[in-house]
């Protein structure tokens, strides 16, 4: 008789719990999605006079990733500008560049085999198009005899043109815990390119490219995805997550967006063309005054005018959200 009660008893407890662990299932079940993933460091910049329209984080010096062959590049484009290189000198492949940067290191390449020659043309697509690491170290060692002697260069132009956020470690963008620059240094970085090498610039709009019988594919998610997309930079390490500098022309009008920190190529590329549609749409610039124009007049004491006027040396732009 005890053990028969004994039986009825967990018998209803069992009844009487069922209910409440659907429940609690169900609840699990019901948990809302996590929320998307966000661009970290964001500035959408305006092309045309490099006024920063937004900004969220963007003066914090971030790990760049690939964005920071942006520098790789424009040494290299100030060398082919000087006639110290040109597009056809050709470069070896160092047996550093092929071991760490090639084929089987697990980075983009541009599969460049073991002691061959390649053409700073190529080299350079190479990097622009594909990314390739590889080319990046060729360059550098073609150029200025070691990556070390060409990452010394880098910081030099980087700091003589107020990027002084910029602390460059290598010329490929792999993780350095003092490989760093902001994002508004970036985008002032391209600003700079697109300005000063407008032919060369036009490569970083090509969407494949085709080396020793390999095609490989420009990963800009912005190329052919937003009207008047033509640039410049995507970047990715396990520190930076998944960023981009991006630019487009619309209506005559240049943006330059950059972030980092997404999770996968595809929160990349829904984020980059969301800050891409606003930097059009939700963010204007306006000129105040333009170049020597009187916006005011300055007491002088004990002179022999009572004033003097005040005279702007260039056009003062600033720029913001539209509508305030």
């Amino acid at each position: 008789m005890i053990a028969r009660a004994l039986c009825a008893l967990i018998l209803a407890s069992s009844l009487l719990a069922a209910p409440e662990a659907f429940a609690q299932r169900r609840r699990q079940a019901a948990a809302p999605p996590p929320p998307p993933a966000v661009a970290q460091h964001v500035t959408i910049m305006d092309g045309a006079s490099g006024a920063i329209l937004l900004c969220e984080d963007c003066d914090t010096p971030i790990p760049p990733a690939s964005m920071s062959k942006l520098m790789t590049v424009l040494v290299v484009l100030e060398e082919l500008e000087s006639g110290r290189i040109r597009p056809e000198t050709r470069f070896s492949v160092s047996e550093y560049a092929w071991r760490e940067h090639g084929s089987s290191s697990g980075g983009s390449t541009m599969f460049l085999p073991i002691n061959s020659q390649a053409s700073v043309a190529d080299l350079l697509r190479g990097v622009i198009i594909v990314s390739a690491n590889d080319a990046c170290v060729v360059l550098a060692e073609g150029i200025a005899g070691s990556e070390a002697a060409f990452v010394e260069r880098m910081n030099r132009r980087a700091q003589e043109l107020g990027l002084r956020t910029a602390r460059f470690q290598n010329v490929t963008g792999v993780d350095d815990p003092n490989h760093m620059i902001s994002s508004a240094d970036l985008a002032r970085l391209a600003r700079h390119i697109i300005a000063a090498f407008p032919d060369y610039y036009r490569l970083y709009s090509e969407r494949e490219f085709r080396f020793n019988n390999i095609t490989q594919q420009n990963r800009n998610p912005l190329l052919g995805a937003f009207a008047g997309a033509d640039g410049v930079k995507t970047g990715h390490t396990d520190a930076s997550g998944h960023g981009l500098v991006g630019s487009a022309v619309l209506n005559d009008q240049r943006r330059i967006i950059v972030f980092n920190g997404l999770p996968t190529m595809a929160s990349r590329r829904s984020e980059a063309l969301r800050l891409m549609r606003a930097a059009f749409n939700d963010y204007a610039v306006t000129r105040v005054a333009a170049a020597g124009e009187q916006v005011g007049e300055a007491e002088v004491r004990l002179g022999g005018r009572r004033t003097v006027p005040l005279v702007t040396q260039s056009d003062i732009i600033i720029g913001g959200a539209r509508g305030r």
